[in-house]
């Protein structure tokens, strides 16, 4: 296992950059290996760690295809559903809840 140099952070070389970095150029990693990584040190806890990968071995992002924007749009839609009500919450359940505000907040719904 080889070792990756680490940077501080604002400090890394031209030529690289981290996942939210390629993908708002329209890029992405394309399987490459982590190139380096930058640490941004923190009080009383470890640093902050983000990768960086090389922009020139990066390759374009895939297209949106249809079946894929379906798929996305259907597994959308079930993290909207609430499970107890079965309607469409107009957001995403909260994991914490299990189910919509309105059906959490009816005390019929606590155990």
């Amino acid at each position: 296992m080889s070792t990756v140099p680490v940077y501080r952070w604002r400090l890394a070389p031209d030529g690289m950059a981290t996942r939210r970095q390629l993908r708002a150029a329209g890029l992405r990693p394309g399987g490459q290996d982590v190139a380096a990584q930058l640490e941004r040190p923190r009080r009383r806890r470890g640093p902050l760690v983000a990768y960086l990968y090389l922009v020139e071995r990066a390759k374009p992002v895939r297209p949106m295809t249809v079946h894929r924007a379906a798929a996305l749009a259907k597994a959308n839609t079930a993290r909207r559903t609430c499970p107890a009500c079965r309607r469409d919450a107009g957001y995403v359940i909260p994991v914490s809840l299990g189910m919509c505000v309105p059906c959490a907040d009816t005390p019929s719904s606590s155990s």
